[in-house]
C-alpha cells in the first residue's frame, strides 16, 4: 500500500510557493488516491492536472500500481481545514451543532479551534408581547460541530 505521508510529501512539494492549500488525501487500501486541493479564488483544472502529473512523476508505478485523482475541495463540502473557512469569512455557511441543530448564517470570524456565526432570530424580549427578530451571534468549536459548509445562495 502506498504510503499517505509519501504522498502528503510530494502535494506540499508541489504547493511550495503557490497560493494552494492542501485540504485532504485519501489512500484506500486497494491504492486508490484521492488528493483535495484548494484555493481563495478557486481551484484550476490546469492547476489539478499539473499537480496530477507531479505526483506521478515522483511515484513509480513499476513498484506499485495506483489510480490518482486530484480535484478541489467541493463546493458545499463541509470544510476540513482552517484555510477554508478564512476563506468564507463573509459569506453565509449552515453549521449542524454537535447536538443536531442546523444553523445558517453568516461566518463573522476564524480563530482556531474557533469560529463564530452571525444570524436573525426570533427573540423574546421582556415587555414586549411578540418576539422580535434579533441578530444572535456564536462562537462554535471546529472540532465539536458535525459540519460547517458554505451555503449556496441560489
Amino acid at each position: 500500500m502506498i504510503d499517505k505521508s509519501v504522498v502528503r510529501e510530494i502535494v506540499e512539494q508541489w504547493l511550495e510557493g503557490k497560493e494552494y492549500f492542501l485540504v485532504d488525501i485519501e489512500v484506500s487500501a486497494d491504492d486508490r488516491i484521492v488528493v483535495e486541493i484548494d484555493h481563495a479564488d478557486g481551484v484550476w483544472i490546469e492547476d489539478c492536472v499539473e499537480l496530477s502529473k507531479f505526483v506521478e512523476e515522483h511515484l513509480s508505478r513499476d513498484e506499485q500500481d495506483y489510480e490518482l485523482e486530484v480535484g478541489s475541495a467541493g463546493l458545499g463540502q463541509p470544510f476540513k481545514v482552517v484555510q477554508q473557512y478564512v476563506n468564507h469569512v463573509g459569506k453565509d455557511v449552515e453549521v449542524l451543532t454537535a447536538d443536531g441543530k442546523k444553523v445558517q448564517g453568516v461566518l463573522t470570524a476564524v480563530e482556531e479551534p474557533r469560529f463564530t456565526v452571525r444570524w436573525q432570530e426570533k427573540v423574546k424580549v421582556e415587555g414586549k408581547k411578540h418576539p422580535v427578530m434579533q441578530d444572535v451571534e456564536q462562537a462554535f468549536d471546529m472540532n465539536k460541530v458535525k459540519y460547517c459548509k458554505y451555503l449556496f445562495n441560489v
